[in-house]
């Protein structure tokens, strides 16, 4: 058969299976943009603002619409209320995590951040409460985290004052951090392997937010036969998996089961509790890739935000003024902060909140999925519909926030200057699936 008209009849069967899995069951999704062939409604959203995208979109279909990534439905949630009602009041239900095929490439359904069902919830139940509980041997999160922060100050100290770009420490504190939870110490910042770790992650957190990646979710056949730098991040975790599995031996050869030094060696003693269990969850497949997802939940976000948090202070000296006049009369110069200082410096609290409020560091947050077929505001969306939520129609809601486009500490500030809370700050997510940089403080 002639080439040509073995390629037409192809392109007409994808056209016709895209049209066919793009209207089957589409009357029972919320209301969207009509989905072009194949490609869906990428073309109507901006990879760059894709906030922005959705918050148009809103306006047209209101807070729950439905846009397609190629031929995969996705149902939006925009404004608090509708991410609330989802994610808060029917966590449960919305609690699956929707599988893209380079996130299925990469995790293998493994770990805690792409895991489902079972595994997740031991995993993550498992995760938390080591985490937040950590008294390993004789030094806690906050020990480790005071250890880093004095450690990012003396680098900092190094420039002299001089002019610098600091993307590079700051990305070394919190990833550091990490380290000494996972592999019980931290690294020198000269370090070679640790170099290399760090030089991986932000290959990845690059290559991860590029549109190939888009394409190749949409299309995952092209990452079987066309070159891109899809190659390159599933080398980068191939390669931090087998250094993470390395340590782990490492750790087996070592492991006083009396006295766990780290999140690994917890890992191990759960492993040998459950050995007999042949449905087990706690295996080297899974310490690998929960080990894996802890680096990048806790590292970009946090190195990212330390970096836009810098740029907000020199650019406001009129809140950076009030935030060292409050660390001056409660901590003074001459010992670390700790945790405990935290109530009672409301004003800096504020500027944290704000800052992270502020940049919008993670417009949607990673994909949910509904984990049965549930009646959703007179919707019925089907058992592993892909959820996003527009976190961004979250934190710059003009109602909660007045001026939401101006940083302003004052949005949680009461009247008379005590920090307020808002059930509108949610920078990472909301919900069960929340594992927010902030359990390495020991705080969510």
């Amino acid at each position: 058969m002639d080439p040509f008209v073995v390629l037409l009849l192809c392109l007409s069967f994808l056209l016709l299976f895209s049209l066919w899995g793009q209207s089957s069951g589409r009357g029972k999704l919320p209301p969207g943009p009509t989905p072009l062939p194949i490609i869906g409604n990428i073309l109507q959203i901006s990879v760059k603002d894709i906030g922005k995208s959705f918050s148009n979109l809103s306006k047209v279909y209101g807070p729950l619409f439905t846009v397609y990534f190629g031929t995969k439905p996705v149902v939006v949630l925009h404004g608090y209320e509708a991410v609330k009602e989802a994610l808060i009041d029917n966590g449960e239900e919305f609690s699956g995590r929707s599988i893209f095929p380079v996130s299925q490439r990469t995790s293998k359904d493994l770990g805690i951040i792409f895991s489902n069902g079972k595994r997740w919830k031991e995993i993550r139940r498992f995760s938390l409460t080591t985490l937040r509980n950590f008294g390993m041997g004789k030094r806690s999160i906050e020990d480790r985290v005071q250890q880093e922060a004095h450690c990012l100050v003396e680098e900092l100290r190094k420039t002299k004052a001089s002019p610098c770009d600091p993307t590079f420490i700051l990305g070394c504190a919190p990833c550091n951090v990490i380290c000494s939870v996972v592999f019980q110490n931290r690294f020198d910042y000269k370090d070679e392997t640790f170099l290399t770790l760090m030089k991986r992650f932000n290959e990845n957190a690059r290559i991860l937010s590029s549109p190939w990646i888009q394409v190749c979710n949409n299309f995952p056949l092209l990452m079987d036969y066309f070159p891109g730098t899809h190659n390159k991040l599933f080398k980068n975790v191939a390669l931090t998996k087998s250094y993470i599995l390395e340590k782990i031996k490492e750790h087996q050869a070592s492991l006083d089961v009396n006295n766990p030094r780290d999140f690994i060696d917890c890992f191990l003693i759960k492993m040998q509790q459950e050995k007999d269990n042949q449905e087990s969850e706690f295996t080297t497949e899974n310490l690998v890739g929960t080990v894996a997802d802890l680096f990048p939940a806790g590292t970009e976000t946090t190195s990212t935000t330390l970096r836009y948090g810098l740029l907000l202070l020199l650019k406001h000296p009129e809140v950076t003024a009030k935030v060292q006049e409050e660390i001056d009369h409660v901590i003074g110069r001459h010992r670390s902060p700790c945790m405990q200082d935290r109530s009672h410096m409301p004003y800096t609290d504020a500027v944290m909140h704000e800052i992270q409020r502020y940049i919008d560091l993670v417009p949607t947050s990673v994909p949910h999925a509904v984990t049965t077929d549930i009646k959703f505001r007179n919707y019925l969306i089907p058992k592993g519909t892909a959820i996003m939520t527009s976190l961004t129609s979250v934190l710059h809601s003009d109602k909660e926030f007045p001026n939401p486009k101006t940083f302003d500490p004052g949005h949680f500030l009461d009247k008379n200057g005590n920090f307020k809370k808002s059930d509108h700050f949610m920078p990472f997510s909301a919900g069960n699936r929340n594992l927010s940089p902030s359990v390495f403080k020991g705080k969510r």
